[in-house]
């Protein structure tokens, strides 16, 4: 076990969303350390428990709710003067009961991209982050649809709430797929989207796109993360998936989940292995191949931030 320095501290952590996209944060009562710090309500995992039944303990204890529904999402590691935190997030998007303060600490509804609470456990900047992200992550196909017809397409969609694209035609000339992506950024950020630009770090930071989508091979010859603003990698592994964790990658998309259009006897992970590989990850992860918008529940289910749809998206 080490000493009190080395154990670390196993913690369950409700990230608890409304329908509006708000979440919870309790501020931390004044009789415990880091008081009035605010954080995702939660509590220690007592020993042979499961994260799961802890989640559901601590938060009848602490809020007086029953937890419904909770999905495992993140974990992430941190280490305070005084102990060192692997902090089990689930996102918990039904209970039942009427919610009130047992240990008489303050509690505030929140969106990640507008905290205007204050101070936040530093453990938590990290995953304030990961909630920007929405559940679905759409990736382009202009090659097959025609230029025009994908514009079109990506209009109605960004209408219709589509939030984080990825531009990933590979086979266009470096001059037609800038043209394209100067159009596609420009409409994005028109209605509040976030564009990635696949492999390509010069482009992207060329035409004020938001990141860069990291291929495989990129992921694996990387030293340091691409100066650009989210950075997301492809996954096809355990090992891809640790190696984004350590360049700090904001997430990963790990495929094929199921077999593709493109791909259709190729091997793939199912929904199986993808859990037991997305499982303990410290960033988010999209599941991808061969899904349809109704499998979302499913990825929740398996441990998926959400779902990255290329041919479905449109």
């Amino acid at each position: 076990m080490g000493d009190s320095n080395t154990k670390i501290v196993e913690v369950s952590a409700a990230v608890l969303q409304r329908l509006d996209g708000t979440f919870l944060l309790a501020q931390r009562p004044s009789d415990k350390i880091w008081a009035g710090y605010w954080e995702f309500p939660g509590g220690k995992i007592e020993a042979g428990e499961l994260a799961h039944d802890a989640l559901v303990r601590e938060l009848r204890e602490e809020l007086g709710i029953d937890v419904v529904t909770a999905y495992p999402w993140i974990t992430r590691v941190f280490t305070y003067p005084h102990a060192t935190v692997c902090l089990n997030f689930f996102r918990v998007t039904e209970w039942s009961g009427e919610m009130h303060p047992h240990e008489g600490q303050q509690f505030s509804w929140q969106r990640a991209t507008e905290v205007n609470i204050a101070p936040v456990l530093p453990a938590n900047a990290p995953v304030l982050r990961a909630l920007e992200l929405p559940v679905l992550y759409a990736i382009s196909n202009a090659a097959e649809l025609g230029g025009e017809e994908f514009m079109r397409r990506l209009q109605i969609a960004l209408r219709n709430g589509l939030r984080l694209l990825q531009l990933r035609e590979k086979n266009l000339p470096r001059a037609v797929l800038r043209a394209l992506a100067l159009r596609v950024v420009a409409l994005a950020h028109a209605n509040g989207a976030k564009v990635l630009l696949n492999g390509d770090v010069a482009l992207a930071q060329e035409v004020g796109a938001d990141g860069v989508q990291l291929t495989a091979a990129q992921l694996a010859a990387c030293t340091e993360r691409p100066a650009v603003d989210w950075c997301s990698a492809s996954c096809h592994s355990a090992e891809e998936l640790r190696l984004a964790e350590k360049l700090g990658c904001d997430f990963a998309v790990l495929s094929p989940v199921l077999p593709t259009q493109s791909h259709p006897g190729a091997a793939h992970l199912g929904w199986e292995r993808f859990a037991a590989i997305a499982a303990g990850s410290s960033i988010p992860v999209y599941a991808l191949g061969g899904l349809k918008h109704a499998d979302m529940h499913t990825a929740w289910q398996h441990g998926a931030h959400g779902i990255a749809l290329l041919r479905q998206a449109w």
